[in-house]
């Protein structure tokens, strides 16, 4: 076994991220068994390197220390180095930055951890310098540490591994345990709490959450505000919502030429983003987006939804359907240079100069610039009716400008080096793109749903094994790898419901029951009373992780919970509801005391306790008059259930779904008079049948329409110099 670690074995890898560092002097293992089984037969301790291809600042360590002859010499004499791509494996991801989020207060990529050959670990960071940088707070240099810890795992070995005891102890309690008295998950009163947690953090000048930099799109507090505005009717969370969704799309981390949202902006006023785009990203935001435009009729947000779901199908779509997962942060080397400009390149590829100077002053490109070299990132730093004033024009006249421009600079664009993209496809991403599209298409056409069936379709033919009832993680290029994850299961039951709900398609129904069925035989654990991540026949690591917190993906747990509630009444032989009570029985204490972490599994505990509710719609199709109500109307966790005219009817869906009679969401809700009938319905009791929408809805709550009269938020960005290393 040990002779694999005279080489460098990450060619043979199909992920990217490996396939960087397939060169570097460093012999890379692949986390697999092989180079466990060596570290343990040379009993050497394990140097793990957890990145993903388009982290910037894993290009940077790379850089300095992985192509470095004298750094790949201690770790080639002293370690067992392994690189891991932490989009394969979140579980690895998620373990070990649970110990540096413990330890160091903060986590994040490249993510560097020494293990014991049994995977126990006694130091982690992130990014570290090749030598010390005291101009960094006085990191660490990466060759000191790797000698020093040489050293140490020779001469002082058992302050080594009881440390390596401790941490893991510590691992287990945070990601492991539960309770030994579950607790009452919170009533309806958690989101209140939820919504409050944001506003207190609300950063009411420059919008999104927290009093400096970095900014992270957080979709799941947005979603919290605007579902608690419509409970609550206070005005305050609805606008904070939107202060954060019009800085997003006013600010640099959105792609205002092309579409489609950066990871984060790296300041507080939203200016210069980290460039990667991520498909997560991608998906879970244009949900808030689109939420938002039913709630307040401002035709801007379905734009933004439009124009990302527009940029994912162009950018990051498989030919045959799947969705690959990121675009690198980097184009030929230097970060972002595939999306900033100059006022000569705007004026070079724009002949109008009146044009030019108009798109300049909207989105503030000036001579100096915002980021590196003098280039400028796109952000929305003017109004429209400021630039009409200025140059004399009418305001139809500035957008037909703006829209003549963008269109130009984005073929313009074309001719730049493109950033690298990962075309790995992965399963629980897909789900969460599958699930955005479906709700997309309810609003902005059907055109989204067919994409969503499409990389649905593609999913299920290279990664689900339907004999054995199994979910594979990753396909790259024919490759298939992984056993799938909570989030993979999830996730993509989460999109295969959507999917149903808005195109009636009783296969995308069953394939999700199929998978929350699995979920629950997986992954759940009766006696913990608690859904874990990785399965009951898994890898055995040092901890079996649960995913509680929502990161830069929503909880697992959180979106397992959730599904299953709405699940329970297509599946009422499952107990999928009484599995979700038992975790969110057992998790009440997390979610009551820290309620802003865990916002997935507060909404879902909000819904337990308010009652599951459905909008039945018996016909042959969802009408086109329905589809334009539903699209104006934000009722959130509502259930669109599209069921056949008649019982009659239902009997090759039953055959579908593997069951007998008609489960509880379709009895006793036919059509009626020969027109396409509607049912509200809450706690299985429903309104009368009704031939429209509103009329059903109107049986909500007393119903009335919640109507939000707003003008468009004007975004005023100054100018900002920054230093990004």
């Amino acid at each position: 076994m040990s002779d694999a670690l005279g080489r460098n074995r990450l060619a043979d890898e199909q992920s990217p991220y490996l396939q960087q560092h397939a060169d570097n002097p460093v012999n890379w293992q692949p986390w697999d068994e092989t180079a466990i089984e060596a570290a343990r037969e040379k009993d050497r301790p394990i140097f793990l390197s957890v990145g993903y291809s388009a982290c910037h600042w894993c290009h940077v360590m790379a850089d300095e220390s992985f192509e470095d002859d004298d750094v790949a010499a201690v770790l080639n004499e002293s370690f067992v180095p392994v690189k891991v791509d932490r989009e394969e494996r979140p579980d690895l991801d998620r373990i070990y930055q649970t110990i540096c989020q413990l330890v160091t207060g903060g986590g994040g990529w490249p993510l560097s951890v020494w293990l014991t050959p049994q995977g126990k670990p006694f130091y982690v960071g992130t990014y570290f310098p090749k030598e010390e940088r005291r101009d960094r707070g006085n990191v660490p240099g990466f060759l000191d540490l790797c000698r020093s810890f040489a050293e140490a795992w020779e001469n002082d070995r058992e302050e080594i591994e009881n440390r390596a005891q401790q941490w893991t102890a510590a691992i287990q309690d945070q990601l492991e345990t539960t309770p030994d008295d579950p607790g009452e998950s919170p009533g309806t009163e958690i989101l209140g709490e939820v919504a409050k947690a944001a506003l207190r953090g609300a950063d009411r000048e420059y919008g999104g959450f927290g009093s400096g930099g970095p900014k992270f799109p957080q979709p799941g507090r947005v979603e919290a505000l605007l579902r608690s505005y419509v409970h609550s009717g206070e005005d305050e969370p609805l606008t904070v919502a939107m202060e954060t969704l019009d800085a997003m799309a006013g600010g640099g981390m959105y792609d205002h030429v092309g579409g489609g949202f950066h990871r984060y902006a790296t300041d507080r006023q939203w200016t210069v983003p980290h460039f990667e785009k991520m498909l997560y990203d991608n998906a879970e935001i244009p949900r808030v987006y689109l939420a938002a435009h039913r709630l307040t009729g401002r035709a801007d947000y379905a734009e933004v939804a439009r124009e990302t779901f527009d940029f994912v199908a162009r950018e990051l779509r498989h030919p045959d359907g799947g969705f690959f997962s990121t675009l690198d942060a980097q184009s030929g080397g230097e970060e972002g240079t595939f999306y900033v400009w100059t006022p000569e390149q705007v004026h070079e590829a724009l002949a109008d100069e009146t044009r030019a100077e108009v798109f300049c002053d909207y989105y503030g490109v000036t001579s100096g610039g915002n980021f590196e070299n003098g280039t400028t990132v796109l952000t929305v730093s003017a109004t429209v009716d400021s630039v009409a004033d200025e140059h004399g024009l009418t305001t139809d006249e500035v957008t037909d400008h703006l829209d003549a421009a963008r269109e130009t600079l984005f073929d313009a664009r074309e001719s730049r080096t493109r950033p690298p993209r990962d075309e790995k496809v992965l399963a629980g991403w897909n789900g969460l793109m599958i699930s955005s599209l479906a709700q997309g298409s309810l609003v902005l056409g059907d055109e989204y749903a067919e994409l969503a069936a499409d990389a649905l379709h593609f999913v299920r033919e290279h990664l689900w094994d339907e004999l054995e009832g199994r979910l594979s993680r990753r396909f790259k290029d024919g490759d298939v790898k992984g056993e799938g994850y909570l989030e993979d299961y999830a996730f993509l039951a989460r999109g295969a419901f959507d999917l149903y709900q808005a195109t009636g398609d009783v296969d995308h129904l069953a394939f999700a029951v199929e998978l929350a069925r699995e979920i629950v035989a997986s992954f759940y654990d009766a006696a913990a009373r608690t859904l874990y991540f990785t399965p009951d026949d898994g890898e055995a690591l040092v901890t079996r992780p649960q995913e509680l917190q929502d990161q830069s993906t929503p909880s697992s747990v959180g979106v397992a919970t959730s599904l299953l509630l709405d699940l329970d009444a297509f599946a009422p032989d499952a107990d999928f509801a009484a599995v979700a009570g038992s975790v969110l029985d057992t998790h009440a204490d997390r979610i009551r005391g820290r309620p802003l972490e865990h916002v997935s599994l507060a909404l879902a505990a909000e819904k337990r306790a308010r009652g599951g509710s459905e909008i039945v719609v018996a016909g042959d199709s969802l009408p086109d008059s329905f589809r334009q109500s539903l699209a104006k109307r934000y009722v959130p966790d509502a259930v669109l259930s599209i069921r056949p005219p008649t019982d009659d009817d239902l009997t090759p869906w039953l055959d579908t779904l593997g069951v007998e009679d008609a489960p509880p969401v379709w009895q006793g809700r036919e059509m009626r008079d020969g027109e396409p009938t509607v049912y509200a319905c809450e706690g299985r009791a429903c309104s009368p049948p009704a031939h429209s929408v509103e009329e059903a809805l109107s049986w909500f709550g007393g119903g009335d329409d919640v109507d939000v009269e707003l003008d468009d938020a004007d975004i005023d960005l100054d100018e900002t110099d920054l230093d990004i290393d």
